[in-house]
């Protein structure tokens, strides 16, 4: 009658609050893959496609504006190593060009190669 039953509750208390973490490490590990990681890639992805984009390239701006690079301006870095600038000359009509901030192009409109069969006669 003297001794005190809390002795018996040893093991479930442990399991019990590893239990309750555990739903919260699922949630984040779904955010991760499902939400995280994607916009990392997609990110990484922007970012090389930017860094790439040459002369002749057609462009969509984040207007919504089509266009033809016709100069990526080239600055000098601090070691004087050439390095792309952050402004695009983009001609949008014959004769028409306008300057816009490399980070403004949303998407380079790369031409597929049609896959039509040869015409009958």
């Amino acid at each position: 009658m003297l001794i005190s039953p809390a002795y018996a509750q040893g093991m479930d208390s442990m399991l019990g609050s590893a239990s309750q973490f555990l739903p919260l490490v699922m949630i984040f590990a779904v955010f991760w893959f499902l939400l995280i990681r994607p916009q990392q890639q997609k990110a990484k992805e922007m970012k090389n496609m930017l860094a790439a984009l040459k002369r002749g390239d057609r462009v969509v701006t984040g207007g919504g504006i089509i266009g033809v690079v016709q100069k990526v301006a080239m600055v000098a870095d601090k070691d004087g190593k050439q390095v792309p600038g952050t402004e695009v000359d983009v001609e949008i009509a014959p004769n028409l060009k306008v300057t816009v901030l490399r980070d403004t192009i949303t998407s380079v409109i790369r031409p597929v190669a049609a896959n039509d069969a040869k015409p009958t006669k």
